[in-house]
Parts: structure tokens; sequence; C-alpha cells
């Protein structure tokens, strides 16, 4: 497996500013905790930087070798030191101004190329910033590096191993070594969660959010789609395709998804995000579940996980929400649907992605990348292939019959006749249930083994605000509560899992075990 660029990086970039001062404590520590260490002088966003840096450097090629970074950004302390400059010069541009970020590598950042994980795209130096980028660095971000994913944002192969790609190797999780860190963001999941940055950017298609926020012990944000624009990230879907913030906990996301909204001319999908955008962490309460109207799903799940879910609603029934069991609908076809519109906009949409890359870069087509796998199976295949891409290049285009009888179908049993459903039949204006399953073992030989429930679907084909919370531990692993909405309603998710997050204290920070302490629950918060 291929380290792309990161030890060479990292030593050039940390070993001198280390020398210079002790780095200021970064483990666990929130944005807030960063900027006031900021406004007190006990730290610089210069040396905050640098701490991270170094614990890139020890942490993810090293000791528990996370594997969860790509790359460091070339000039992050330069980054860095104009922050530090402009809060002196009395400039300084918001809550994130001098917070390092990471960003995942499907995302286009002016320094570092966009690999999107495949050996493919090693040469994508675009020497852009996507547009959410740019709004970061408007806000004063500075853009640590980018995050580790699976292969293409796990489109490849329905048979994939979540968390691996041939430039970043195989993600590790931070609560058991074992155990995957779920997909496609796992890099991003993983880092956050190991304090290689106090936030991190994912996308999100159908569960490449919440599902590493979930496993991972974080907070995670599926946005409604068309507020945050998707220009310049590898794409799979233009119907489902989002950023989304995540962090360890809401009120760091909700900032983070602040400096993220924005309209964006080149994404017709984005017309409206200007009448949603705001300051998310201004209505955050701690009582913002008193006399709420919750639908509650009960799905299967492990047995382990039944009790931790049971704790998670006794909270929110103690902070004064009202708690309404609902069924989900059979929706029988969605998912068949879902999928069909997913391969039928791959093509599409990436194709028109290749295109406009860089001449270095060869395979400009879907059917050159399927080349290009082929031709490099020692590293892009080991182990497993790309039926998902051979079956995406037979498809037959936007215009297509079946292919928009699939999007009609797909969203309406997921909004109208799912989510909304639920929500009217409940009366209320929150769906919650558990996000995914206990994290499963990294397995090279068959795949991913999703076991338990999984709440990224409905939101994610309807397009509608998807959070996850921790909940705490089953058998020593974290899980996470969802809450849904319908469009436009990510104020209301962040409102009702930041009073949710504030009642249950109920993440617990990772501890690198080589496998998972099973006997550890709830009780092992600290």
């Amino acid at each position: 497996m291929r380290a792309f660029a990161v030890p060479i990086m990292l030593t050039a970039i940390v070993a001198a500013p280390l020398q210079a001062r002790t780095a200021p404590r970064i483990e666990e520590q929130s944005v807030d905790q960063l900027r006031a260490m900021i406004a007190n002088g006990s730290a610089t966003s210069e040396s905050i930087t640098t701490a991270y840096l170094a614990r890139i450097a020890a942490m993810d090629r090293k000791g528990p070798a996370l594997r969860a970074v790509i790359a460091v950004t070339p000039d992050a302390l330069a980054q860095a030191r104009a922050s530090d400059a402009r809060r002196k010069a009395g400039k300084a541009l918001g809550p994130l101004d001098g917070i390092p970020v990471l960003i995942k590598d499907n995302i286009e950042t002016k320094e570092l190329p966009t690999t999107a994980g495949s050996l493919a795209l090693k040469d994508n130096m675009t020497g852009r910033d996507a547009p959410v980028i740019a709004e970061l660095r408007r806000n004063g971000a500075v853009i640590l590096g980018k995050t580790n994913l699976s292969e293409w944002a796990n489109i490849r192969s329905n048979n994939s191993m979540s968390g691996w790609s041939a430039v970043g190797g195989l993600v590790r999780n931070p609560y058991a070594l074992d155990r995957t860190s779920c997909g496609s963001s796992s890099g991003s999941g993983a880092a956050v969660a190991a304090s290689f940055a106090p936030v991190a950017i994912g996308t999100e298609t159908d569960g490449s959010v919440v599902c590493p926020s979930s496993m991972n012990g974080l907070v995670g944000l599926k946005p409604t789609i068309g507020m945050v624009s998707r220009t310049h990230v590898v794409p799979i879907s233009h119907s489902q395709d989002t950023p989304g913030p995540m962090g360890r906990s809401v009120k760091d996301v909700a900032i983070l998804f602040s400096a993220m909204v924005a309209p964006d001319p080149a994404d017709p999908a984005t017309k409206d995000a200007a009448t949603y955008k705001r300051d998310f962490t201004a209505g955050l309460s701690a009582d913002a579940l008193k006399g709420l109207r919750v639908a509650v799903l009960h799905p299967d799940m492990p047995e382990a996980m039944k009790v931790t879910y049971a704790a998670a609603l006794a909270v929110l029934k103690a902070q004064g929400a009202v708690l309404v069991d609902v069924e989900r609908p059979k929706l029988e076809g969605m998912g068949d649907a879902e999928f069909d519109v997913l391969k039928t906009e791959l093509k599409a949409d990436l194709d028109a992605y290749l295109a406009i890359t860089p001449k270095a870069v060869t395979a400009r087509t879907l059917d050159q990348v399927i080349a290009f796998n082929e031709a490099n199976k020692a590293s892009e295949m080991v182990f497993f292939g790309q039926e998902t891409f051979i079956d995406a290049a037979k498809t037959r285009g936007l215009a297509d019959a079946e292919y928009l009888g699939a999007r009609a179908k797909s969203l309406r049993l997921a909004g109208a006749e799912g989510i909304d459903a639920m929500l009217k039949k409940a009366d209320a204006t929150i769906l919650v249930e558990p996000t995914y399953g206990l994290p499963w073992l990294s397995d090279s030989v068959s795949g991913d083994h999703f076991d338990g429930p999984s709440a990224s679907e409905l939101p994610a084909i309807a397009g509608y605000p998807h959070l996850t919370v921790p909940m705490g531990l089953a058998k020593g692993l974290p899980v996470g509560l969802s809450f849904i909405a319908t469009a436009w309603g990510d104020q209301r998710v962040l409102n009702a899992g930041y009073a949710y997050e504030q009642a249950s204290h109920a993440r617990v920070a990772p501890r690198y075990l080589p496998v998972a302490h099973a006997g550890e629950g709830l009780e092992g918060k600290r």
C-alpha cells in the first residue's frame, strides 16, 4: 500500500517549530477551547497548527498507524502565521480564524493533488480551491491537509473494504485498530477522533459522513442538498452528493457548517443557500428538546446496542421530548432505484469532472479509469474489483427514461412516503433512530459486514438533513444516534442533537486498543 506524500512532508514542516516552543495541548480540545488559548496568549495559531502536524507525524504512519491522512498542506504554518498577524492587527475573520481543518481528498484544495484515493488521480493538481474550501479560507481556517477515504468514495465495488484506498492504504479505527472506520469519509472520521484536527470535512452520497462519524465517536452532519456547494468535488451523484462537517461536538460541527454554507452559481442546487445561511451556533440550546415531538424508530440491532439506544431515548424523554414510536414503511424497490440513479449519475458526472482535470491526468473518462485499474491491478485491485464502475459505464445517460423513473421513484419513497409520512403520523418534526450498527472487523477477503441498523438511506435519497451524535459505547465500540428532519431543517437537527449531547455526555475518547474491549459500554464514559 502506498503512503502518498505524508512522511516526507511532515518531517519538513514540523521539525523546526517544535524546537522553538512547547506545543500546546490539543488532544480532545474543542474549537472554543483552542480559540480561548489563542485569546489568552497561551498559544498561537502557529503553535496549535504545529502541534497538530506533530501529532499526525507521530500517530498516522507510526504508533497506532491510523493512515487517516494522505498529505499535509505545505503552507499550513504560513496560513497559521497569517491568522496570527490578522488577530494582532484586530482583523480576525471569525470563529474559525486560525483553526486547523482537515479536508477529505475528493475535495479540491489549491496546494495539493485531489486523488479520491485513486492512483489514476495522483497527478490531479488543479491549483484551485473548491468553493466550499474558498468559503473556509474567507473565514480564516487553516487548511491543514487531506484525509484518506474509501477509494472513489466507495462506489467502485459493492464488495469493497471501507476505508481503503490505493493512495492512502487502510484507515484504522482509533477505538479498536482492527475495526473499520467506515466510509467513505473514513480518514476524516479517524483523524478527528484521534485529535489530528478539531474538525474535518467529509462528503456523503449515502452514509459517508454519518457512518464514519458514528463509528469513530463523532458528530457528523449530512446537510440538506443545496446548502453546500459540490463544485470541484470528485462526484458520484448530483442528486445526493454533499460535503458535510465532522467534529467531536455539535457546537464544533455547527461552527464549521456556518462557514461552509453559501450559494454557488456553478451548482444550481445551492440557489437558495443564502436564505438558510446563518450562525448555526446561535440557535443551540440545552432546552431544545422540551416539548418537542420526536418520531422514534426501533430497527433490528445487536443486543448490546439495544441497551445503549434505550439509554439515549431515556435522555431525550428526561429532557422533555415527547417520544412517539413509528414503523418504517416497506418502501419496496427504493434501494434498487437509488442504485440505478447512482450508477447513471456516476457515469455522467464523473465524465464531466474528469474532462476538466489537468492534462497530466490521463484517465479522462470512466471507461479510461476502468482501463487504468485493469492495467494497474497489482496496486488498484488488491482487495476488490470494479464491478460497479463497469455497470455504471453501461448506463444510457441522464435523459434515459429508466433513470428518470428510478429517480422519481426513489425520491417519492424516501421523502413523501418515507420520512414525511412517518413524521406526519407522529405529528413530529424530528425522526430519531440508531445511525448504524457496530464497527465490524476490517476484512480484506470478504469486504464490509454491515450488521444492524442503517439510518442514512432515506435522508440521503430525499436530500434531507441528517445529524449523528455519539450515544456511547456498545461492546467497547462507538455507536451514534441519528436526528433527521425535512429539507432545510439543518438548524432543527443541530438544536435537538445539541440538547441531547449536553444532557447525555455520552462520547468516550478513543484509547487506540488493538481490539475492542467488549465489556465496556455506557459505564465506560470518562
